[in-house]
């Protein structure tokens, strides 16, 4: 049996929420970051045709359209509003994946044999539209890769479904940026070698595109030739990370108790990155020699940047921590999480903020979350039983 797997993209999300909230805001180019030093976190379409993207700072996005407004962002909005997406799709169809906030995949296969797959997903789509008042496209096909490159193509010629027998024809004049694997880097490796559509990918070796770019070279090439095995995942929304460190004896000692938490606070920011989610709320636990065990917890604007979650749990425990008693644990969490399609924080985060968390998570994610960290935190070595990040070999 021919799998079914549907990719559904919420339209410009960011800016639909908020024009649902604000009828004005139809029709004029609309960016939502943060300040004159942020990034543009999303943005219209009417902002898209002067050549705004995601992630452009906004003063870039400025210069290219000076007549759009900036928006700061509602994350709480957002959250609430993809929740109500996310509880419609799980009512009616068999196998959801959230893969962030606005865009969701389905698993139907079968459904043919009762109801024509395509007019399911179509009228599942006008409901949510109906219901939400947010526009979405969506794309039915046979594996999660060709969905989510037709739901990009779907974006100007509507709604899609691609069969199996015309897969490769449809992948074949796209360029091979579509592929959601390629990067800049990978783009431009294969430019200069010839490579820029799909078709000349697809009828490469596989074995010379592995030699060129190593593992990822056959995953590639599968993807060229509509191939993905991959399953879709069944959606559980997580409700928050933490650790715990126990000492091995009680302490006082503030200064030791002050990079305790800033290490823990750095693990579980990193991982908030990597799995693409962010916090609204932040607890610190202590329990103190005599087993007296008191939590505090504040709410934060959505985040996952170290800097903004490291003062605010700092600040939690200044206020928790008064009875000056030896302390034989302490823990953080975060909970209330959101996902995102970004990394931090980028309606509060400036460019140079962006850069620099950019680039600490790509040499943790090479080189182990201990290649580098702040001084302040890295004497934090947690117990074996509390950790919760182990280090990449």
């Amino acid at each position: 049996m021919n799998r079914a797997i549907v990719h559904i993209d919420m339209n410009t999300f960011f800016v639909s929420c908020e024009r649902l909230t604000n009828s004005e805001l139809n029709g004029i180019p609309l960016i939502i970051g943060g300040g004159e030093r942020g990034v543009v976190a999303s943005c219209s379409y009417e902002a898209r045709r002067f050549g705004v993207r995601s992630a452009m700072p906004i003063q870039m996005a400025l210069r290219l359209c000076p007549q759009a407004k900036v928006m700061k962002g509602d994350m709480e909005l957002y959250s609430r509003l993809s929740h109500d997406v996310t509880e419609i799709i799980q009512e009616k169809a068999p196998v959801v994946e959230k893969a962030s906030i606005d865009e969701f995949y389905l698993d139907i296969t079968g459904m043919d044999r009762f109801y024509g797959s395509y007019k399911w997903t179509d009228e599942l789509a006008q409901r949510i539209t109906k219901e939400t008042g947010l526009p979405l496209t969506f794309a039915l096909s046979i594996n999660k890769t060709v969905s989510k490159i037709g739901t990009g193509e779907g974006k100007q010629k509507q709604n899609l479904e691609i069969p199996e027998h015309l897969v490769q024809s449809f992948l074949n004049p796209l360029s091979v940026r579509k592929i959601p694997m390629v990067g800049d880097k990978t783009f431009q490796l294969l430019s200069r070698i010839g490579i820029r559509t799909i078709k000349t990918l697809s009828e490469m070796p596989a074995e010379a595109l592995q030699r060129m770019i190593g593992q990822n070279g056959i995953e590639l090439w599968k993807k060229a030739n509509g191939i993905d095995n991959n399953p879709v995942e069944p959606y559980t929304e997580r409700k928050s990370i933490s650790t715990e460190h126990t000492f091995s004896q009680d302490t006082i000692d503030m200064d030791k108790l002050g990079r305790v938490i800033l290490g823990m606070v750095e693990k579980l920011s990193y991982q908030l990155r990597s799995e693409q989610w962010l916090t609204s709320t932040v607890t610190v636990k202590i329990r103190y020699a005599n087993f007296d065990t008191e939590t505090k917890q504040c709410r934060v604007q959505y985040t996952s940047a170290d800097h903004i979650l490291t003062q605010t749990a700092m600040d939690l425990f200044g206020r928790l921590y008064q009875r000056r008693m030896r302390l034989r644990l302490i823990g953080v969490r975060f909970s209330g999480l959101v996902r995102g399609t970004y990394q931090i924080d980028l309606f509060n985060d400036t460019q140079e903020m962006l850069a620099l968390y950019q680039a600490m998570d790509r040499m943790k994610n090479r080189y182990g979350f201990d290649a580098v960290m702040r001084c302040a935190g890295a004497s934090f070595k947690p117990n074996t039983k509390d950790e919760i990040l182990k280090r990449k070999k």
